[in-house]
Order: C-alpha cells, then structure tokens, then sequence
C-alpha cells in the first residue's frame, strides 16, 4: 500500500528534519509531496510553494509549530488524509479536536523514527 505523504512545513535545508525526513520517505519508496516556503527540489521531489489539492492524501506530516499551523487547518481537513503525523514540537490540541470532528486519525510521533522502525 502506497502512503502517498505530504510534508508540511518543508525545507531546503539540509539540517532540517523536513528534509531529512523527504529524503527518508523517498528511499523507502513512498510517494511524497512537498509544501514550504520556498521553492526548490529535495531528493527530486519538488517543493510547492502555493496549496495544491492533491489526491489521495494518505498522510500528512507536520513540520510547522502550533501557530503557524492554524492557516492550514481548512486546508488539511480538505485533503482528507487518513493520518495526520505531529512531529516533535508541532503538537496542537486545537487541530487535533478540529481532526476529531473531521474523523481523521492523527499521532504524536516521529516520522523519521516511524520510517527507521518500519512501523510508518
């Protein structure tokens, strides 16, 4: 099963975890997406720099803190993604009741350490 996965919050930086974590997804052979800030390539994945309705959203991973999240929050709903990944230090209770509401399952984790582990 394919997890197609959008990161959220990604980064040309090479020391950043959102672009460790593209490179990770890209060697385990999951169809990855990119949304940041600024435009440019990860591992040959392409960062978007406008929202794009993609299809068959399996999960999302978070790379944003709580409050730069709330400008996203219609945006993933709309997505419908079965999970919602909240990594280390982008916990949000309110986008986790609005996930809720929407029936969308959401955990506090670590996608690197899910992807090492085999258990993403």
């Amino acid at each position: 099963m394919n997890k197609k996965t959008l990161v959220l919050g990604a980064s040309l930086k090479p020391n950043r975890y959102s672009n460790y974590v593209i490179q990770r997804l890209v060697a385990n052979n999951i169809e990855t997406v990119a949304f940041g800030l600024r435009s440019g390539e990860v591992s040959g994945i392409q960062i978007d720099t406008k929202l794009i309705n993609y299809d068959d959203i399996h999960t999302v991973t978070l790379y944003l803190n709580s409050k730069r999240q709330i400008d996203y929050y219609g945006y993933i709903v709309a997505l419908r993604p079965k999970r919602v990944i909240f990594n280390p230090g982008t916990e949000n209770l309110e986008l986790y009741e609005i996930l809720r509401k929407n029936n969308i399952e959401f955990e506090d984790a670590c996608t690197l350490v899910l992807l090492s582990t085999n258990q993403y």
